[in-house]
């Protein structure tokens, strides 16, 4: 994660309220509510610490993808995705992060396909019947990659990641994210 002068004011203005509750902590004339108040203090300066720092990565590092395709590869059972990404923020990224989810279309492939649609079976009820002998073929995939590092403002960079593409797939719709951290 690459910092710019936002993230060090969320920090100064975090700590600032930590010291601000631990002196007025240290002027309470009850000395049982001296750790209770700082620990109150850290607590809040966390909180604030962990919004502002989210906040901060949402608006300052903004990336786009300029152009981006695909291509199957029948005969290795594999599927590239190729385009280019750009820093259209103002500031640097230091890891542009691709994710993208295939889900399978198959008897749905003239609808509009919502991610999360088909159910995943998590394993429990195998267990109880004889799950070792059943074939069991996920209907979605989810793959991330990291395209890019140290984007400065403006810059465009191309990327291909390449992986396996289920051979039973038909109909497939894709949903591509791209973000930076």
């Amino acid at each position: 994660m690459s910092f710019n002068i936002f993230h060090y004011l969320v920090i100064a203005f975090t700590l600032l309220i930590l010291l601000l509750g631990i002196v007025s902590a240290l002027r309470q004339s009850n000395k049982k509510l001296i750790m209770p108040i700082i620990f109150s203090s850290f607590l809040v300066s966390a909180l604030i610490a962990a919004i502002g720092i989210a906040v901060v990565e949402k608006y300052t590092k903004k990336v786009k993808l300029v152009k981006i395709d695909n291509k199957r590869y029948l005969s290795t059972e594999r599927i590239s995705y190729f385009g280019f990404v750009k820093n259209v923020g103002k500031f640097p990224i230091g890891k542009v992060y691709l994710k993208i989810k295939i889900v399978n279309g198959g008897h749905n492939i003239n609808k509009k396909i919502k991610p999360g649609t088909f159910f995943q079976s998590s394993g429990f009820f195998d267990f109880f019947s004889s799950g070792a002998n059943k074939l069991y073929k996920p209907q979605q995939i989810e793959k991330e990659f990291i395209i890019a590092q140290n984007l400065k403002p403006a810059e465009v960079v191309p990327f291909r990641v390449t992986f396996r593409y289920p051979p039973y797939f038909s109909g497939a719709a894709d949903f591509i994210k791209v973000y930076g951290h």
